[in-house]
């Protein structure tokens, strides 16, 4: 076996246990297509973060055109946090006698919101990890594929190689180097869930101060 060989298979066990340790062993593995560090939770409740009025009781968010625009202003990452006490000083100004039960309302929405944001990006985690999983057996099928042919018999040097084997080898180099780029970036699509977290535990506290 040439060192061509060995480089090759070295390569690709690599890709593998990338994507296989790390960060998919740092945790105890309930949910085998779940890559990250941080603890899968697939959903949120509002009990982890609202200890304010009853949800149900304050009636239906989307129902309450004021509370709804609002909800969905703060809930969207696109509005910095500095703005939110403003937005709500105003709203609960406004709201009058009414504040606690809108403003609840106002809570709901967000919930909503930001879970229902949250949930599709932790079922689109576990699509990327199938995506990664299945190329990283791609990828060392292709180094066993090469390795095979350039350890032929037949195969005596370079210019023995066929033309397919080098095909594949490049094939199995532009795999290779875009399944790096996205095992780089898992580490940031992982903490998105746990900043939707940490943003709904903001705004319910400062809700839950104006109450």
């Amino acid at each position: 076996m040439t060192s061509r060989t060995l480089t090759l298979r070295a390569l690709a066990g690599l890709a593998v246990l990338t994507f296989g340790a790390g960060p998919v062993l740092a945790q105890p593995k309930s949910d085998p297509d779940w890559p990250c560090v941080q603890r899968k939770v697939s959903t949120l409740s509002p009990g982890t973060v609202w200890t304010g009025p009853d949800l149900e009781a304050a009636g239906p968010w989307g129902d309450d055109f004021e509370a709804a625009a609002l909800a969905q202003k703060i809930a969207s990452r696109r509005t910095p946090l500095t703005e939110v006490d403003p937005l709500l000083e105003e709203f609960a100004a406004k709201a009058g006698a009414d504040k606690d039960k809108r403003l609840t309302r106002v809570f709901a929405g967000v919930f909503e919101v930001i879970n229902g944001e949250r949930n599709k990006v932790v079922a689109g985690i576990g699509r990327y990890a199938q995506g990664q999983r299945r190329m990283a057996e791609r990828i060392r099928e292709e180094a066993d594929q090469i390795s095979a042919t350039k350890d032929s018999p037949s195969v005596q040097d370079a210019r023995d190689i066929p033309k397919d084997a080098s095909e594949l080898e490049t094939k199995f180099t532009w795999d290779r180097r875009i399944f790096q780029e996205r095992s780089q970036s898992l580490s940031y699509v992982c903490e998105v869930p746990t900043l939707l977290e940490q943003r709904l535990g903001e705004i319910a506290r400062r809700i839950q101060a104006r109450l």
